[in-house]
């Protein structure tokens, strides 16, 4: 469903509610792909656990598919080095280093069988989650830094379709989901993070983890906070919500 272009909902959110125009906004769903939320992926041969980006799969659909429904756009972005690994850093790159520990790049097998390599494109490693699969409409860039910006389509794909409001879900808080909002703000887009769609293994188990810092500091200087229920009620016309 398409809305008229000039109608603003408006957002309960910290600091402040947020005005959503949805012919000005895309969902960005970052890395929510096999290697970081699926059995067998990436994180979880690695021993990281993956409980807290599963939980978020549910919210994160609900948005999604809402968000369709409502004429806003969705832009999934993939964490993926291409095969030769040209795209990944020289040998000393911090990049590269920091992904060799997760064995970035090694070959692997799919739950299917079927032959797979860790982080790399086109294979069953980066596809998004089934729960999640991306439809037509939809655009997918891969990116192969933290952020999506860099080296990619992704600033102009949004200009191109006159948009300046993101809303983010995804992961991890604080690394992938947190540089895309960082590097959106510079860019000046107004960013908005639904923080049950975005989740964050790193300090999951300390009193306050990775995700609850990383959600602090983009409140107070970066953009804006909300919870999926209150998006959802904001963008929702009357002829999409449920009876």
């Amino acid at each position: 469903m398409q809305r008229a272009i000039g109608i603003t909902a408006s957002v309960e959110a910290r600091p402040s509610a947020f005005p959503v125009e949805p012919a000005r906004t895309a969902v960005i769903v970052i890395d929510m792909q096999n290697d970081f939320g699926a059995p067998g992926g990436m994180f979880d041969t690695a021993g990281i656990d993956i409980s807290g980006i599963r939980a978020v799969v549910p919210t994160t659909s609900r948005v999604v598919e809402t968000a369709r429904r409502e004429g806003i756009t969705v832009v999934y972005l993939k964490m993926a080095f291409s095969a030769d690994l040209s795209d990944a850093g020289a040998p000393h790159s911090p990049n590269w280093i920091k992904h060799l520990g997760l064995r970035a790049g090694e070959e692997t097998t799919a739950p299917d069988g079927s032959p797979s390599r860790i982080l790399i494109r086109d294979c069953w490693n980066t596809d998004i989650l089934e729960e999640l699969a991306p439809e037509p409409d939809d655009v997918v860039l891969y990116k192969h830094r933290f952020s999506g910006f860099f080296q990619t389509a992704l600033d102009q794909t949004l200009r191109d379709r006159g948009i300046d409001t993101l809303v983010f879900t995804g992961c991890t808080t604080s690394v992938c989901v947190e540089s895309t909002f960082r590097d959106a703000m510079f860019r000046d887009y107004r960013c908005l993070l639904l923080e049950d769609c975005t989740a964050e293994p790193i300090g999951a188990g300390l009193p306050r983890g990775n995700h609850e810092a990383s959600l602090m500091v983009l409140e107070i200087l970066f953009g804006w906070i909300a919870t999926s229920a209150s998006f959802l009620a904001a963008i929702q016309t009357p002829a999409t919500v449920a009876v």
